[in-house]
C-alpha cells in the first residue's frame, strides 16, 4: 500500500500566497483568495486523464449565478451545500469555475453534487480543485459508485490537515481505507484522480500516486461527482470521467 497512516489532528492552518486578486487571511479562514491559473496549468503534469482517452468532461462555464446543469446536489446533515457557476478568471478553464459556498459549521455535513444520467462501474474520474475557505474542514473530494447521499466511495483531499484519504461512506458515515500525509495548500489549484478497476483504487494527487489499495464494499456501478464537508470553501473546474475496460 503507498499511502497509509493516521489522520492529522486538529491542525489549523493560515497560508498567505501570491494571487492574482486580493486575499484577506485570518487564523482558520482564507477568504477571497484567486489562486494562480499558472498553478493551475502546473497541477497534475498536464491533462487530468491519459491522453486519447473517451472521456466527459464538465468545464462549468455556464452563465454565473446558476445551478451546475445536470447535476443532482445532496446532502446529509445540516443544511445543503449551495453550488452555483461563479465568474473565475483564475479558473483553469476560464472564465468560470463551479464554487460550493455554504459555510455551515456542522461537522457532519456532507455536500455533494451528483452528476445526472450515466453510471459507471470500473472507472476513472479526476477534477482540478482549490479550497479556498473553511474553518471547520478545507475539503475538495471526488465521489463514485455512488448510490444515493449516504453510500459512495470518497477521494478527499483537507487542506487543513495536509492530507489525502480514501473512504466508502455508508449510511452517511465515513470509513476510512487508506491515506496519505503530505501537501495540501490552501488557495492553490491542485488536482485529485481515482481510478477503480473490481476491487482496486488507486488515488492521485497532482499526477502523483499517492494510494493504492483494496475494497469490495460497493460492486454496482453508480454516479460520480465532487464532494464537500462541513464548512470547505471549495472551487472545482475541468470535472472529466470516463468507462474503463
Amino acid at each position: 500500500m503507498i499511502g497509509s497512516g493516521n489522520p492529522a489532528r486538529g491542525r489549523t492552518a493560515c497560508f498567505v500566497v501570491a494571487t492574482l486578486g486580493s486575499l484577506a487571511c485570518a487564523r482558520g479562514t482564507v477568504v477571497d483568495c484567486a489562486p494562480s491559473p499558472a498553478a493551475a496549468s502546473r497541477a497534475g503534469g498536464g491533462d487530468l486523464l491519459p491522453a486519447g482517452t473517451d472521456a466527459r468532461r464538465w468545464a462549468f462555464d455556464a452563465p454565473t449565478g446558476s445551478a451546475p446543469d445536470g447535476f443532482e446536489l445532496l446532502h446529509t446533515d445540516g443544511p445543503p451545500g449551495h453550488w452555483v457557476i461563479r465568474s473565475r478568471t483564475d479558473a483553469p478553464s476560464a472564465p468560470a469555475a463551479l464554487a460550493q459556498e455554504d459555510s455551515a459549521r456542522v461537522s457532519s455535513r456532507f455536500a455533494v453534487a451528483a452528476a445526472s444520467g450515466a453510471t459507471f462501474g470500473d472507472v476513472s474520474l479526476a477534477v482540478r480543485c482549490a479550497a479556498i475557505g473553511g474553518s471547520i474542514d478545507r475539503a475538495c473530494g471526488i465521489v463514485w459508485r455512488l448510490g444515493s447521499a449516504e453510500n459512495y466511495y470518497l477521494a478527499r483531499a483537507n487542506a487543513l490537515e495536509n492530507n489525502v484519504r480514501l473512504y466508502y461512506v455508508r449510511d452517511g458515515r465515513r470509513h476510512e481505507i487508506a491515506g496519505w500525509d503530505g501537501a495540501v495548500t490552501s488557495c492553490t489549484w491542485h488536482s485529485l484522480r481515482a481510478d477503480m478497476r473490481g476491487d482496486l483504487i488507486e488515488v492521485y494527487w497532482n499526477g502523483r500516486r499517492v494510494i493504492e489499495a483494496r475494497d469490495d464494499h460497493f460492486r454496482q456501478p453508480g454516479r460520480v461527482g465532487l464532494w464537500t464537508k462541513a464548512d470547505s470553501r471549495t472551487l472545482f473546474d475541468d470535472l472529466v470521467v470516463r468507462a474503463v475496460f
